[in-house]
């Protein structure tokens, strides 16, 4: 799952629920569909064969995204409704070519008409910008969806990167912010030091010694880590603006970042590393801990727009 900011979160919900709404409205949750006695994955097998000059049910299947045993039985039925006919290719008797039977072709003509009267009805009264915006936004939500099924699973991995990318600061502060303000009720000032920390940080990047680590999924930016090696002196690192988007806590991505830190910490040969957080975050201090931080401090604070209790967590070079 990619980082949402609130406004994606608001379009996001909009559009499940309008999907549901159409989903709905459409019939698509009755055992029938489209006027007729037959199911919703039989009306489409039928319109499909329709449509097509030559098809078989393995195509039929990857029209439908449906899996072999499932187009298997589907076809078996609509053959035995007398609505679909099996004839073999002439090259090779094994491959069959499907094809409506006159009855099938009447339950086409019956199952277009009850659709085109659907939506003839539905944008009847709407206007004719009204109506191209309709299909519009079918035909690009319709592709979308269908992009995102085809994509490679590999890449869909989490993927890390060293160094500043357009876009960053305000990524990292935006996750900050969505986060702290659900867990720790922060407001704009903490998403303001966020932004204005980062801000003064990333142009100090030309020093070796400072770094910063971000996550990307789909090219979505989903997590970032920083180690800033001059705010605090006397070869202390700082270790900072650690955030997982939500959708990819406890999936490792913490770790990763953990871990690319301390090997970096350890190859600078920083005396420690030092870092800020909060009580009441639990899994960050186990994980914390898990690479060898070490509670330090802890101390009321309210710099961050809100009185919080402060924790500093202390790791020494091995």
């Amino acid at each position: 799952m990619q980082f949402m900011n609130s406004s994606q979160a608001k379009t996001i919900s909009a559009i499940r629920t309008a999907s549901r709404e159409l989903v709905r409205e459409l019939g698509f949750l009755k055992q029938t569909l489209a006027g007729t006695e037959l199911s919703p994955s039989a009306v489409h097998a039928i319109v499909e064969i329709g449509l097509a000059s030559e098809i078989t049910a393995k195509m039929l299947g990857q029209i439908l995204l449906l899996e072999k045993s499932t187009i298997s039985r589907l076809v078996k039925s609509l053959v035995a409704d007398g609505l679909v006919v099996e004839t073999p290719a002439e090259t090779d008797g094994r491959v069959k070519y499907l094809s409506l039977s006159d009855t099938g072709q009447i339950a086409m003509g019956n199952i277009v008409e009850f659709a085109e009267n659907q939506v003839a009805s539905a944008i009847a009264p709407l206007s004719e910008e009204k109506r191209d915006k309709v299909l519009e936004g079918l035909e690009i939500y319709a592709a979308a969806l269908g992009d995102t099924r085809l994509v490679d699973p590999a890449k869909s991995e989490v993927t890390l990167h060293q160094g500043y990318v357009p876009g960053l600061i305000g990524q990292v502060a935006s996750m900050h912010a969505s986060y702290y303000s659900k867990h720790s009720g922060f407001g704009a000032a903490f998403e303001a030091l966020v932004a204005g920390g980062m801000a003064e940080f990333v142009p100090r990047l030309e020093n070796s010694k400072n770094a910063t680590w971000y996550a990307t999924k789909r090219g979505a930016i989903v997590g970032s880590v920083t180690i800033d090696s001059e705010d605090l002196g006397d070869n202390i690192a700082h270790l900072r603006w650690f955030i997982v988007d939500d959708g990819l806590r406890g999936a490792g991505l913490g770790r990763r970042f953990m871990q690319v830190v301390v090997d970096f910490c350890d190859a600078q040969k920083f005396d420690e590393t030092h870092l800020w957080t909060f009580q009441g975050l639990d899994a960050a201090r186990k994980l914390y801990e898990a690479f060898g931080f070490v509670l330090a401090e802890e101390q009321a604070g309210d710099q961050w727009g809100k009185e919080v209790i402060e924790q500093k967590f202390i790791r020494k070079l091995l």
